[in-house]
């Protein structure tokens, strides 16, 4: 079986310095609709927008369910930074770590198996406690459009559940997309072992795959960070992985994608990326361009792919220009690259920010 796709994370550090901007939300029950063109950048790439009027037809339906406790710590500041426009779901085998949760939507699993203790970081009793409550995942999963499956790679639960959670999602016909952390070097041996070989099955059953390596946190963070503060950072990064789709499909803007046009490039589309850019210079532009593309995290960059989901948001003052040549960065990585762009007006002018999903490319 070919190996599912995997998505990386670049500047978390960008993507946390706009958590702040508020940007006005559609009428509730509404969906646009409208009809599309197709431009034609030199090269012969293609952009796909739509212009739209709205209809009282039902939205996306997207879930982010935490597995295990860093995905529970996850949705927790999912929820406190105010993402809005999706559904929360806790799940754990640890019934006192429910507790804490924040999600309207807690799910114990593995009641009979586990007790309610939790899994003492053991893989194979998570996955366990997984398919003795999978009737119980399937029901909360129902009627989807867009499932994120977030969690901690390493421990217990994380490691034994998620797979099976994807599994469940991804059987039942729902774009399914992961978004976990692989371990600090510092955790030992054995959380990178369980990771990896979670890892492993994740991909079997996920559209998408966030890969979110804890170690190049380091690289961006002050060398006197907190131990409690780096994994606060790791938490926060799993959120703007969720949070940098999700806006994509849930935020209206001048030019709107519908959730039709993010499944057709992300589901079963390859390696894939997740970029962001912000820049308040003369030449933001470029600039939040060049800081998506570039990923100095993760060692890549978008010469290989062959498909974009980007997101453009400005003041006010943003011109045309500007819009074009953030549109030409990415043309010039390749003459099929397929685009779907979203424009999205911000009462914050000044202030230019792009954000780019890059598919089906080849890591370095």
């Amino acid at each position: 079986m070919a190996a599912s796709p995997s998505l990386q994370l670049s500047n978390p550090t960008h993507l946390a310095s706009l958590s702040s901007l508020r940007i006005a939300p559609s009428p509730r029950g509404l969906a646009r609709v409208g009809r599309r063109r197709a431009f034609r950048w030199r090269g012969g790439s293609t952009v796909r927008c739509s212009y739209s009027s709205f209809a009282p037809v039902d939205s996306a339906r997207i879930k982010v369910v935490g597995v295990g406790g860093g995905g529970n710590n996850a949705v927790n500041r999912m929820i406190g930074s105010g993402l809005q426009g999706v559904e929360f779901y806790a799940i754990n085998t640890d019934s006192q770590a429910l507790l804490h949760s924040q999600a309207k939507n807690p799910l114990q699993i593995g009641e009979l198996l586990t007790r309610g203790l939790g899994t003492g970081g053991n893989p194979l009793l998570g996955e366990q406690a997984a398919e003795e409550s999978k009737e119980a995942i399937a029901n909360a999963l129902k009627d989807s459009d867009l499932v994120f499956i977030t969690a901690g790679m390493g421990g217990g639960t994380g490691s034994g559940a998620a797979p099976v959670v994807a599994q469940v999602s991804k059987e039942a016909g729902y774009l399914t997309v992961g978004v976990v952390t692989y371990p600090f070097s510092f955790e030992g041996r054995k959380r990178s072992s369980q990771a990896l070989e979670a890892i492993e099955k994740l991909q079997k059953s996920v559209d998408t795959l966030i890969i979110i390596p804890n170690d190049r946190l380091l690289d961006v963070v002050d060398e006197h960070t907190p131990l409690q503060d780096a994994f606060l950072l790791a938490d926060d990064v799993l959120r703007q992985g969720v949070q940098g789709i999700s806006d994509i499909i849930t935020i209206p803007g001048l030019v709107n994608v519908d959730f039709a046009d993010v499944k057709a490039v992300m589901k079963n589309s390859g390696t894939a990326m997740l970029g962001v850019g912000v820049s308040s210079s003369k030449n933001r532009a470029q600039e939040a361009a060049e800081q998506a593309t570039l990923a100095p995290l993760i060692g890549s960059s978008i010469e290989s792919a062959t498909g974009v989901v980007y997101n453009i948001t400005g003041g006010k003052d943003i011109t045309l220009q500007e819009v074009n040549r953030v549109s030409q960065k990415n043309t010039l990585h390749g003459s099929w690259i397929q685009h779907v762009l979203t424009l999205v007006p911000d009462p914050f002018s000044g202030v230019l920010r792009y954000q780019a999903l890059s598919l089906n490319l080849t890591m370095l």
